[in-house]
C-alpha cells in the first residue's frame, strides 16, 4: 500500500496490457464551450436507462408533468427511477426505438414539451456533511443517479458498501476518440465534480482519492488542480494517452498496479471507480436537489457544421442534436450514418428518433472521406489470416480470434471458458485485425444469446426450487394429517374401551345401539315388503271390482232406460204380471239396496271391504252361467219396475230412500246382496224345472238382451213360460181337485147309482 501511495506521488504508474493509439479527432470539439440548447417540441423517455429493471410508472397519458418530477418510482435496489427533463403533458407511453444496437422497442413516456420550463419545488442542501450517510444514498437513488461513463450502474447500490476502502478512483481519461464532453464538464464544472467527490468521500471514506485523467486534456487538468489544491486526500493522476485508458480495470491497473481477476469486482479488491459526469450529477442531486435529467453530449463529426459539446436533456431525438450542430448530409438521397457513442465501442442507429439516455455520451456523424467504411454497407470481412494482432492489443488479455469462432459456432461454454465477458467491448481488436472482421459484433451477439439462456435457466431453477419446496409442504402436510389422525383414533378407541357405569365400555355400548338399529331397520323393511304386496293386490283387485261394479249399474241403468222408452204398456203389464208373483216387499228393498250398492260402489271404489267383493264377485261369476242369467234378467225386470216405482214415488220418498241407501252400512249391504243372491238361486232353481225349449227360449232372450226388440221378446217368453209354469201348475192343481173330487164323488157315485 504504501508502495503505490509513494509511486502515486511520484507519479510513477504502471502499463496495462494492450492497447492501441488510435487518432483521437478531439479538437473538433475540445476547444468549445458547451452549449444550452433550445427545448425540443417532444421528449421520448424510456423507462428502463440502466443496468437492473425498470420502475413503476406514476403518470398517465394526459398529465401535466413538471420539470424534475419523478416519473417512475424505483420497486428494487436495481431500479432507478427516471424524471421529467422539463415541463409539459404526457402525450403518450408506448413502445419507441431505444438506443441499443439492435434496434429494440420498449415502453416510453413521451412527453410534449410546454416550454415554460416550470420546476418542481426542490429542497437545496446548504451544506451536505450535515446529511447521513443514509440521507445521501437516498437522495442519489431518488436522484435516479446511473454510471454515466458507459455501464450504467446504479450508483446508490455501488457508494453503498462497507467501509475500508483504499482507492476512489475517479475516471477522467475519456480515452476513445472523438469525445470531449467529460473534458468540457471538468473544464467548467470542475468545482462541483470535487463537490461530488467529497460526498463519495463522506460516504466511502477512502485511504485516498486517484483522479486519472489522460495527459491530453491540459485545460481539464488544470482545471481539477485548482480545484484540489487544498485537499490532500485527493491525487491528479495523469496517465499517458493510450486506449482504452478509461476502461475501469485497465484505469486500475495504470493507478494502482492492482489486476481484477475475471468474474470479481473491483470492491473485492478495496477500490470503487465513479465518472466525473457521475460525480457532477451526484453533486447536483444532493446539494441542489436536481435529478438526472440532463448530461453533456459530445455531438460531433465532419458531417456538422458546427460540432461541438451541448446539454442535452434526457429523451431528446438524436435528430433535435444534429439540427441544432448544423447536420448536413452530403447525398440527400441516401441517410447519412450517425453513430452513437464513440467510434470504437459505438453503434450506428437506424432512427434519429433514438433518444438521448443517461449512457449517451457522443453523437458522430462523420463525413464519407473521415469514415469511408461507416458508408460502405457491403462488409469487406475475409476469413481470419491468424495473424494474432488482435490478441497483442486486447486489453482483457483475451483470445479474440478463438472467441469470434466459437461465437460464429454458438458454442456458449467454450465462449466461458474464454473469458467472454472479460471483453469491454472496447474495439481494438477490431480496429487492428486486417481482415476486417466485426469482431466486437460478433461479441455482442454472443452475450446477448448467453445472457438470455442464463434468464431462462434463472426461472427454470426458480420453478424447481418452487416445485421441490411444494413438494415438502404436501408431504409434511400429509405427514402432519396422518399423525393426527392416528392421535384421533387412539383417543377415540381410549374411550371406547374406558369403563362406563353399568361395568360395559362404550364401544359395547355403541354396538348394540348399532345392532338395536340394524333389527329395527330390517322390521321395517320386512313389513314394508309385505303389505306393499298385499295393498297392490287389494287395490288391483278393488279395481277390477269397482269396474266391474260401474259397468253393471251403467248397464242396468240403460237398460231401464231403454226398457222404458221401447216397451209397450201390455209388454210392460206382462212383465209386471210375470214378475208380480216375485214382486214382494223385500225384493223391492233388494233392489233399492243393489241400486245403492252400485251408485256407493261408483263414489267409493276403493272402501268396498274383501267379503263384498266376493260375494259381488260370486254374483258376477254367477252372470256367466245360464241360470245366473235368467236371475239378472229377472233382477233387471225387478230394477225396471223398481225404478217406474222409483220414478213414480215423490221426492220425498226418493230423498228418503237416498238417505236410506246412503246411510247403510255394511252389514245391510251385506245382507241385500246375500238376499239378492238367494232370491237369484232360487229363481234359478224355479228356471231348472222349465223344459229345454223354454231353457233355449230364455237363452235367446238373454242372449239377445243387447237388442231393443230381443229384450221385449226375451221379457215376452219368459213371461209365457212362467205363465205355462202358472198354467201347469194350475192344471196339476185341478187334477188334483179332480182326482180329489173323484175320489170323493164315486162313493157318491155308488150311492146315486145304488140309488138309481
Amino acid at each position: 500500500m504504501n508502495t503505490i501511495i509513494e509511486r502515486i506521488n511520484q507519479h510513477h504508474f504502471w502499463n496495462f496490457h494492450g492497447g492501441i493509439h488510435p487518432p483521437e479527432q478531439k479538437t473538433l470539439t475540445s476547444n468549445k464551450p458547451i452549449k444550452q440548447l433550445s427545448l425540443p417540441k417532444q421528449l421520448i423517455l424510456p423507462l428502463q436507462q440502466h443496468i437492473g429493471s425498470p420502475g413503476d410508472l406514476l403518470v398517465n397519458v394526459g398529465d401535466k408533468v413538471l420539470k424534475g418530477q419523478p416519473l417512475t418510482k424505483s420497486t428494487n435496489p436495481m431500479t432507478v427511477p427516471i424524471h421529467a427533463p422539463t415541463s409539459g403533458i404526457i402525450s403518450d407511453i408506448k413502445k419507441s426505438v431505444i438506443a441499443h444496437p439492435s434496434a429494440l422497442s420498449e415502453l416510453c413516456v413521451f412527453i410534449d414539451v410546454d416550454f415554460e420550463d416550470t420546476w418542481q419545488p426542490r429542497n437545496i442542501c446548504q451544506d451536505f456533511t450535515k446529511l447521513s450517510s443514509e440521507q445521501i444514498v437516498s437522495k442519489i437513488a431518488d436522484a435516479g443517479i446511473a454510471g454515466m461513463g458507459g455501464a450504467g450502474f446504479p450508483t446508490h447500490i455501488k457508494v453503498n458498501t462497507k467501509p475500508n476502502i483504499d482507492f476512489l478512483i475517479i475516471n477522467a481519461a475519456e480515452c476513445e476518440p472523438y469525445i470531449t464532453a467529460d473534458d468540457l464538464l471538468m473544464c467548467e464544472q470542475s468545482e462541483a465534480i470535487i463537490d461530488g467527490i467529497k460526498i463519495l468521500d463522506q460516504l466511502l471514506n477512502p485511504t485516498l482519492i486517484l483522479i486519472g485523467i489522460e495527459d491530453n486534456k491540459p485545460k481539464a487538468i488544470k482545471a481539477l488542480e485548482h480545484a484540489t489544491k487544498n485537499i490532500d486526500k485527493i491525487r491528479i493522476c495523469v496517465v499517458p494517452t493510450k486506449y482504452p485508458a478509461g476502461g475501469e480495470k485497465q484505469l486500475i491497473k495504470i493507478l494502482t498496479g492492482k489486476e481484477i481477476k475475471s468474474g470479481a469486482l473491483p470492491i473485492h479488491s478495496g477500490i470503487i471507480v465513479q465518472n466525473v459526469a457521475t460525480c457532477f450529477a451526484i453533486s447536483d442531486a444532493v446539494i441542489n436537489d436536481i435529478p438526472l435529467i440532463r448530461r453533456v453530449v459530445t455531438v460531433t463529426g465532419q458531417a456538422l457544421s458546427n460540432p461541438q459539446n451541448v446539454w442535452a436533456l434526457l429523451g431528446t431525438p438524436v435528430s433535435h442534436l444534429l439540427e441544432q450542430t448544423g447536420f448536413t448530409s452530403e447525398s440527400p438521397n441516401a441517410t447519412p450514418p450517425v453513430i452513437m457513442g464513440g467510434p470504437l465501442m459505438g453503434f450506428t442507429i437506424l432512427n434519429e428518433l433514438v433518444p438521448i439516455v443517461k449512457t449517451s455520451n457522443c453523437i458522430l456523424a462523420p463525413s464519407k472521406k473521415e469514415m469511408p467504411s461507416a458508408f460502405d454497407n457491403n462488409s469487406n470481412e475475409v476469413e481470419c489470416i491468424r495473424c494474432g494482432q488482435c490478441a497483442e492489443v486486447c486489453p482483457s488479455q483475451l483470445l479474440p480470434q478463438e472467441m469470434q469462432w466459437s461465437a460464429k459456432a454458438k458454442d456458449h461454454p467454450q465462449l466461458l471458458k474464454l473469458n467472454l465477458f472479460d471483453c469491454i467491448d472496447c474495439g481494438a481488436c477490431a480496429y487492428v485485425c486486417p481482415s476486417q472482421i466485426p469482431l466486437v459484433q460478433y461479441y455482442r451477439v454472443a452475450k446477448a444469446e448467453i445472457r438470455q439462456q442464463q434468464q431462462l435457466d434463472i426461472k427454470a431453477e426458480k420453478a424447481k426450487v418452487r416445485f421441490e419446496a411444494r413438494k415438502l409442504r404436501l408431504e409434511k402436510e400429509k405427514a402432519e394429517r396422518e399423525e393426527k389422525h392416528k392421535k384421533a383414533a387412539a383417543a377415540r378407541k381410549a374411550t371406547m374401551d374406558k369403563k362406563t357405569a353399568d361395568g360395559g365400555t362404550a364401544s359395547s355400548a355403541v354396538a348394540a345401539a348399532l345392532a338395536r338399529v340394524k333389527a329395527k331397520k330390517q322390521a321395517i323393511e320386512n313389513n314394508n315388503d309385505a303389505p306393499v304386496a298385499d295393498t297392490e293386490e287389494q287395490n288391483d283387485k278393488s279395481q277390477v271390482q269397482a269396474a266391474i261394479a260401474r259397468a253393471k249399474a251403467k248397464k242396468l241403468m240403460q237398460k231401464k232406460n231403454e226398457q222404458e222408452q221401447t216397451l209397450p204398456s201390455s209388454d210392460n203389464s206382462k212383465v209386471e204380471q210375470a214378475t208380480s208373483p216375485a214382486d214382494d216387499k223385500k225384493a223391492r228393498i233388494a233392489a233399492a239396496i243393489a241400486k245403492a250398492k252400485a251408485k256407493k260402489n261408483n263414489e267409493q271404489e276403493h272402501s268396498l271391504p274383501s267379503s263384498d267383493d266376493n260375494q259381488v264377485e260370486q254374483v258376477i261369476n254367477q252372470t256367466d252361467d245360464k241360470k245366473a242369467r235368467i236371475a239378472a234378467a229377472v233382477a233387471k225386470a225387478k230394477a225396471k219396475k223398481n225404478s217406474e216405482k222409483e220414478h213414480s214415488l215423490p221426492s220425498s220418498d226418493n230423498n228418503q230412500a237416498e238417505q236410506a241407501i246412503s246411510q247403510a252400512d255394511d252389514k245391510k249391504t251385506r245382507i241385500a246382496a246375500a238376499v239378492a243372491k238367494a232370491k237369484a238361486k232360487k229363481n234359478s232353481e224355479k228356471e231348472h224345472s222349465l223344459p229345454s225349449s223354454d231353457d233355449n227360449q230364455a237363452e235367446q232372450a238373454t242372449s239377445q238382451a243387447d237388442d231393443k226388440k230381443a229384450r221385449i221378446a226375451a221379457a215376452v217368453a219368459k213371461a209365457k213360460a212362467k205363465a205355462k209354469v202358472n198354467a201347469k201348475k194350475a192344471q196339476e192343481q185341478k187334477d188334483l181337485l179332480q182326482v180329489s173330487n173323484s175320489d170323493n164323488t164315486s162313493p157318491l157315485k155308488s150311492s146315486n147309482e145304488e140309488l138309481e
